[in-house]
């Protein structure tokens, strides 16, 4: 089954994915680790994109969408594949479908993670990350052994700039009014599924899996 996650930060769209991919054996594509792999493959298209990221520049949507195009063409999604981060745009999304139908290809669920406001900042805010070897932990939901070190390495555990309660109130903000017409898009196509993510990851996995077993049903 071909999947896209989407969900405002802190909403739990990596966990999930995590699950997801060990669950049904399909790939987890995030642009993050396209970009990456594109570029330690040194395909045409990872080192046009290198050259944006070398000098603190966006990469433009027609390099983003070509490394898209390369990713999913890759053996390891022929039985599937689950899309995380993009798309992000009306004209991104349009862009997906003219690729996947070019190998026959379609998105076939939607998931997106539904997390009260209030909930997503307790999640980032109370998040820490080890300034080593960036295990993440919470100050609530996932404790160190000893407080304020990584259990991992033993480095010392910070909170990231951005996840102060200001910062991610904005990104929420702005998360939501970018992406409303891209939630839009897919549900006027019909394959929209919003999922409660307020619960501890594997109740939220539980959604997850029944809307997977219901499509298989249906083929």
């Amino acid at each position: 089954m071909n999947l896209l996650i989407m969900g405002p930060p802190g909403a739990g769209k990596g966990s999930q994915a995590v699950i997801i991919k060990e669950r049904y054996n399909i790939p987890h594509i995030s642009t993050g680790a396209m970009f990456r792999e594109a570029i330690k493959a040194k395909t045409k298209t990872g080192l046009l994109a290198k050259e944006y990221i070398d000098k603190g520049e966006l990469v433009p949507d027609s390099v983003t969408i070509e490394l898209v195009r390369e990713r999913l063409q890759a053996d390891d999604t022929k039985n599937g594949f689950l899309l995380d981060g993009f798309p992000r745009t009306i004209a991104q999304a349009q862009a997906l479908d003219q690729i996947l139908s070019e190998v026959g290809k379609k998105i076939d669920k939607v998931i997106n993670l539904v997390v009260d406001e209030e909930i997503l900042v307790i999640r980032i805010s109370g998040r820490r990350v080890c300034k080593t070897c960036g295990e993440t932990y919470h100050i609530v939901n996932k404790k160190p052994k000893v407080e304020e070190i990584c259990d991992v390495c033993g480095g010392e555990l910070i909170q990231r700039a951005d996840d102060n309660v200001a910062t991610v109130t904005n990104r929420i903000k702005v998360y939501y009014e970018k992406t409303r017409p891209l939630l839009n898009y897919y549900d006027d196509k019909g394959i929209l599924i919003n999922i409660d993510g307020s619960g501890e990851i594997e109740e939220t996995f539980r959604y997850v899996e029944k809307i997977m077993e219901d499509a298989n049903d249906l083929t």
